[in-house]
């Protein structure tokens, strides 16, 4: 029976907690791609794998054909558990073969098998990512992409020398396989971040700035402080992809994004300010601190920045203090959008406003009504026969009637 592997963090040596195992992974991700290995008898793989064959006619019910050395190779996940460790061994020699071709195979096959037994097999990796055919090592970049999400610990040295490989293809290809690694394990994720941004080179501070994006939704103190190292860094670049996250992290976080976006609102960079104004707009409005954030940055020199927070007095102010607040900023805007917009703040429309504008706040004169005790006077008032006195004006002759 293969040793199940356990994800640890190096640091620590503690499992990692939070991620995916190898039984909730989707192997269909691992295959190989389509070819005849998936038809070939369990019985035959390892003779066809190990060469003993050389090639293997197939039924017609599986369509016909032959099968080679390189769909065995392929083909080794499928093998019995009985014949795991025969496997295993065949497929540690083809990753050593001196044919670079047999060793891409290999490659291709390694993912799959890995979670069956891989002990062993991401030595074999880390050499074939230094070997020096350039075909075997784009397939050991692949499998890096599909191994590093399941191993995060058993790639952990691994990345860290492809993700500061001079080589631009080598680099890319590890900085993907860091983000998908980061999106199964958040630890691994910021064991990495935490060294690159601590580095010189600023493409590498860059890059992994742009992960943490897709670990801000994840509630973690190590998370928080990333973005907050980030948003100091000297590279605007790097700055502004950590205020990106910014705006994830209100929906999640908001208390801790309130900190950062006050962080964020003071910098230089328009870009970074840029997000901080988005991010702004999903804080709670009730909270002291981010009432002070709008109303300085109402008064802040950047136009957008003084538009968005004076777009928000309405929700954190009213009243007498709004008019009051609109009217100290009035005095010391320049732009005529926003004077026009604080002018109308700063003035009580009930009272100084215009006829039609105070008509507004009067209240609506209701239709009278009558009460139930007068009801039946009226009742009988139109009921009543006609009186005597106008009778006799009925009935008074015309000639009295007139003047």
């Amino acid at each position: 029976m293969s040793r199940e592997y356990i994800a640890r963090d190096p640091r620590t040596g503690r499992p990692l907690t939070k991620g995916r195992s190898k039984d909730e992974t989707d192997i269909r991700l691992l295959l190989p791609p389509e070819g005849a290995w998936r038809v070939v008898p369990e019985s035959e793989i390892i003779s066809l794998a190990d060469g003993t064959k050389g090639t293997l006619e197939l039924p017609r019910t599986s369509g016909g054909g032959f099968a080679r050395r390189k769909d065995g190779i392929l083909a080794l996940h499928r093998v019995a558990e009985s014949q795991t460790e025969s496997a295993h061994s065949v497929l540690l020699e083809c990753l050593d073969d001196d044919d670079p071709k047999i060793r891409i195979i290999g490659l291709s096959s390694l993912p799959s098998f890995s979670l069956k037994k891989h002990e062993g097999l991401l030595q074999c990796l880390s050499d074939r990512l230094l070997d020096d055919d350039s075909g075997v090592r784009e397939e050991a970049m692949i499998a890096l992409k599909k191994m590093a999400p399941i191993f995060p610990s058993g790639c952990e040295i691994m990345l860290r020398r492809e993700l500061r490989d001079i080589r631009k293809a080598h680099r890319d290809n590890a900085f993907d396989a860091l983000k998908m690694a980061s999106e199964s394990w958040t630890e691994t994720g910021c064991l990495h971040i935490d060294e690159l941004i601590r580095e010189e080179d600023e493409d590498l501070r860059r890059r992994a700035s742009k992960i943490l994006r897709v670990l801000a939704p994840r509630s973690s103190a190590e998370v928080w402080d990333l973005i907050g190292w980030c948003l100091e860094d000297q590279d605007n670049e790097v700055r502004r992809n950590a205020a990106r996250t910014l705006n994830s992290l209100a929906n999640s976080e908001p208390r801790i994004a309130a900190i950062l976006v006050e962080v964020a609102m003071s910098d230089d960079d328009s870009g970074v300010r840029k997000s901080a104004i988005g991010a702004l707009k999903k804080l709670d409005m009730q909270s002291p601190r981010v009432t002070k954030m709008i109303l300085d940055g109402a008064r802040d020199r950047d136009y957008n920045l003084r538009k968005a927070c004076i777009d928000l007095l309405t929700i954190v102010l009213s009243g007498d203090e709004l008019r009051e607040t609109a009217a100290e900023l009035l005095k010391q805007e320049t732009r005529a959008d926003l004077r026009k917009r604080l002018s109308s703040l700063s003035v009580d429309i009930e009272m100084e406003g215009s006829e039609d504008e105070k008509n507004r706040f009067l209240a609506v004169l209701e239709n009278p009504t009558m009460s139930e005790e007068d009801a039946p006077d009226v009742v009988q008032e139109a009921e009543r026969p006609m009186g005597e006195h106008h009778k006799q004006e009925l009935g008074r002759p015309e000639s009295e009637g007139s003047p």
